[in-house]
């Protein structure tokens, strides 16, 4: 059985703000609460290749992994995967970004499968994919929503 999560959320933030705050993948160290240092290893195009690193856990482990992510501002959409899956047979991930009234909604969708050696099964590691995906959208609609508020024209 293969996992997969679906979370979504809306960031009052007008849409090229919320675009390119996102998809600058050097600023995800302070976007995202998770990761201690991305390292861009390739850009072919519209896509590029990166190393993230996330702050040490409770043992002292430093994980990292390379991913791929292309970006398509025309269709709003992202298309990304891991290139070093670790303890992932796969991890393929999808960003929508929809503009609705005064806002942009942000969704991601993560579909993998975990080898049988890891150690969370797919079930556990939706559970924790899906409560770390609150999290961090969390955060990064305030980070963003405080960009666009000192960025919003005076009121007269």
């Amino acid at each position: 059985m293969a996992g997969h999560v679906d979370n979504e959320i809306i960031i009052a933030a007008p849409m090229d703000l919320v675009w390119t705050m996102t998809n600058d993948v050097t600023s995800w160290p302070t976007l995202f609460s998770e990761y201690k240092s991305t390292q861009i290893l390739e850009r072919r195009g519209p896509t590029i290749r990166f190393r993230l690193t996330m702050h040490p856990d409770p043992d002292g482990n430093e994980w990292s992994w390379i991913s791929e992510r292309t970006p398509d501002p025309t269709t709003r959409t992202v298309h990304a995967h891991r290139v070093e899956p670790g303890w992932f047979k796969y991890m393929n991930l999808f960003w929508e970004y929809t503009q609705v009234p005064d806002a942009v909604r942000m969704r991601w969708i993560q579909d993998f499968e975990m080898k049988p050696d890891a150690p969370l099964s797919d079930k556990q590691m939706t559970k924790r994919l899906n409560d770390n995906t609150v999290i961090q959208m969390n955060r990064i609609r305030q980070l963003v929503e405080e960009a666009a508020d000192r960025t919003a024209p005076a009121p007269m």
